[in-house]
């Protein structure tokens, strides 16, 4: 008598339902952030964006460490990567990038803010792929503590939110301040509804 085995995979844990949303939301977590796109942010964010868009949504979680290796680089290459692939599949899709901490980082890398523009493997989105991002949603943004800001193309589409007392986006010291943007989320929201 033969035996017959049947090996059942896990589907892939993402929200793509089948053929094109109208707005992806591609999110990089911050470091060691928790969570599919991020308990902090990205979870929590695609939840109110799906609640207040008018069109149908996807998300993404861009897959890089998000780790103390800092390797922003992996990130902006998944990012872009994702992008690419999208776009060819998808040639109205829209975008959402969401950034959190490190996450944010990679965020400004892909889009070529300079003072990120030196991480190893670093790839920047190109110029037609950019015209495709209707909203870019950073919080707790290292960048912003150096003084630096997404590059012009994409200032007006952008929302970069910094919680007084957080040392990693500003000068503050209290490191509980990084992990409190909850409150922030529904203005990033309004933001990307208003930005669609």
């Amino acid at each position: 008598m033969a035996m017959i085995a049947t090996v059942f995979l896990p589907l892939p844990a993402t929200a793509h339902a089948d053929g094109c949303t109208d707005v992806d939301v591609v999110v990089a977590r911050g470091t060691g952030e928790p969570g599919w796109l991020g308990d902090e942010v990205g979870d929590p964010l695609y939840d109110m964006l799906q609640a207040r868009l008018p069109v149908s949504t996807s998300a993404y979680a861009v897959a890089y460490p998000a780790d103390y290796s800092f390797n922003v680089g992996a990130g902006t290459s998944d990012l872009v990567s994702h992008l690419t692939a999208q776009v060819a599949a998808c040639p109205a899709q829209r975008f959402v990038l969401v950034g959190y901490s490190q996450g944010a980082a990679v965020v400004h890398a892909a889009l070529g803010t300079g003072v990120v523009s030196w991480y190893p493997g670093r790839v920047q989105l190109p110029g037609y792929l950019g015209d495709h991002v209707s909203a870019v949603l950073l919080f707790g943004d290292p960048v912003r503590a150096l003084g630096w800001n997404v590059p012009g193309a994409f200032v007006s589409r952008t929302g970069d939110w910094c919680i007084g007392g957080d040392p990693v986006c500003g000068a503050g010291v209290d490191a509980n301040a990084h992990v409190a943007y909850g409150s922030d989320l529904v203005d990033a929201a309004n933001f990307a509804a208003d930005h669609i």
